[in-house]
């Protein structure tokens, strides 16, 4: 593979409901009923939405029980073969929906997320120790011009075929 490219990829999880926003006292609720069970081993080997649940107000728990998006992030072990196959990619590109309803927070499409401890303030890409320590190669691909950072101002997978046709088929398929 030479490109890879994702569109609207929870690239560092979610962390809320799909069309539930943060800052809705119900959907507050249930986020945090979920936190009760989205890491119960049978719940992570049941549900593939378990699987991307990365609560930032437990880090730990995350690195420790999330079986998939924890392991290929390298969150708590770095296993070499992960950094050095994304490496040999010749461009990563991920395209962000501005509007997401369904990835919370939208900035984990760009591999942005909230800084731990917390769940408000949401850390870019570049200030995440995922890029500082370069626990992926990300931020030596960055460094090499290999990733790149498309946004469209639109709910979750919402573009049109000439956008896609311009900025994806031409630049990076074709």
């Amino acid at each position: 593979m030479r490109n890879l490219i994702t569109f609207g990829g929870q690239h560092q999880g979610i962390f809320g409901l799909p069309n539930c926003p943060p800052d809705n006292l119900l959907c507050e609720e249930m986020r945090r009923l979920l936190n009760l069970g989205a890491y119960i081993d049978w719940i992570q080997n049941s549900l593939v939405q378990a699987q991307y649940w990365h609560d930032p107000l437990h880090e730990n728990e995350y690195r420790n029980a999330s079986i998939f998006l924890a392991d290929i992030n390298n969150a708590e072990v770095i296993n070499e073969s992960y950094r050095e196959n994304l490496k040999k990619l010749e461009n990563f590109v991920m395209v962000k929906f501005e509007e997401d309803s369904m990835v919370v927070p939208p900035e984990s499409e760009w591999f942005g997320f909230y800084s731990p401890g917390q769940d408000s303030q949401v850390l870019p890409l570049q200030q995440t120790q995922l890029y500082i320590e370069d626990r992926l190669g990300l931020k030596e691909m960055d460094e090499a011009g290999k990733l790149h950072f498309l946004s469209l101002a639109a709910d979750h997978l919402n573009f049109d075929d000439q956008w896609f046709l311009e900025e994806i088929v031409d630049k990076f398929v074709a």
